[in-house]
This record gives C-alpha cells, sequence and structure tokens, in this order.
C-alpha cells in the first residue's frame, strides 16, 4: 500500500510477522495509515478528538488482528474501525457539548477567533464549510459515506466497495446521485 510517497508497505507480510509473534512489527502500518485515518476521522465528525479516534482506532484493529481476513486490503478494513469509533465518539462528545453549550450561555462567553487568523477569511471558510456539511447532511447516509470514501480519503472504488462491504457498482452509482444532489445543493451558487 502506497500511503503519502512514504514507499511500499507489504501488509500481509507485516500482518504475518506480527501474528508471528513481532508486534513491534504492527508500527509500520500505523506509519502507513496514519494520515488516511486522521483524514477519515476528521472527515467523519471527530473534529478534534480525531487523533484520540485513531489511536484507539489502532488499538482496537491491532487487538481485532486475528480476525482479519487474509489476504484482504488493510486500509480499507481499518477505515471501517476509524469510522465506527468516530460514530460513537461523536455520539458521546454530543452529550458533552450540549452541557458544554447550556454552560457557556449561561456564563455569557463567545467563542475567540485568535489573533493570528484574520476574521474576514475565518468568516467566509467557516461559511463554505458550513454550507458543504450542511449539503452533506442533505444526502442519505449511504450517498455521504461514499462520497467521504472517494473523496475526502482519496479512496479508489475498489477500496471504498470494500470499505463499505458493496459491490463496485454501487459505489458508482450512490456517488453518482450523491454528488448530483451536492451540484444542485451548492453548485447553483456558483462554487
Amino acid at each position: 500500500m502506497l500511503e503519502g510517497g512514504r514507499g511500499v508497505v507489504d501488509e500481509s507480510a507485516v500482518i504475518a510477522r506480527v501474528r508471528a509473534g513481532e508486534p513491534e512489527a504492527y508500527a509500520e502500518l500505523v506509519r502507513a495509515h496514519t494520515q488516511v485515518a486522521l483524514r477519515a476521522a476528521v472527515a467523519f465528525g471527530a473534529g478534534a478528538d480525531a487523533e484520540d479516534v485513531v489511536q484507539t482506532s489502532f488499538l482496537k484493529a491491532y487487538q481485532s488482528l486475528d480476525r482479519f481476513r487474509e489476504g484482504a486490503s488493510f486500509r480499507p478494513w481499518l477505515l471501517q474501525i476509524v469510522v465506527n469509533e468516530t460514530r460513537n465518539t461523536v455520539r458521546s462528545a454530543v452529550r458533552l457539548r450540549a452541557l458544554a453549550g447550556r454552560e457557556a450561555l449561561f456564563l455569557g462567553s463567545e467563542p475567540r477567533i485568535p489573533e493570528s487568523v484574520d476574521p474576514a477569511v475565518a468568516a467566509v471558510a467557516d461559511e463554505r464549510r458550513a454550507q458543504l456539511l450542511a449539503a452533506l447532511e442533505e444526502l442519505s447516509e449511504e450517498q455521504r459515506r461514499v462520497v467521504a470514501y472517494r473523496y475526502l480519503l482519496e479512496m479508489d472504488e475498489a477500496e471504498t466497495a470494500e470499505a463499505l462491504g458493496v459491490a463496485r457498482g454501487t459505489v458508482k452509482s450512490r456517488l453518482n446521485r450523491g454528488l448530483t444532489k451536492l451540484g444542485r445543493l451548492i453548485g447553483g451558487e456558483g462554487r
């Protein structure tokens, strides 16, 4: 698997080494897939918890390595774990944010923009991000996941199909419907 131009990692050989009693070999998989795992966590809503989600996901993947299907690609399998862990983290965080939000309203605090950021640039970026996230929320769960895997995580059709457990044709049709809907939702504004 080529990741970020760092070189080739023979996943099967590394997994075989780990299974044979060389746990330190797992670090090769961690190095090869950390960036894409972080992108997945962020893309699926982990926010500031992305690094924790990724760390937990790698630990869970390591603990479940005996159930990893020989000959399968590690990346889609890992990303399924990352997405599931992100979903669990987001659910927990929603409750905490609601409590924190109520507390902030009670205390009268407002979010602060770092002085190093131009407020106008930050406002435009926040607005665009909010529009994209709102448009993504309008997609079905299946469409949202396939768009995120293909474009935010830069997976090819085969990897996306494997990660989602669907046929490549299903990936193509969901992607087509999802992108068409996104185009209608945000494309009309010249973006």
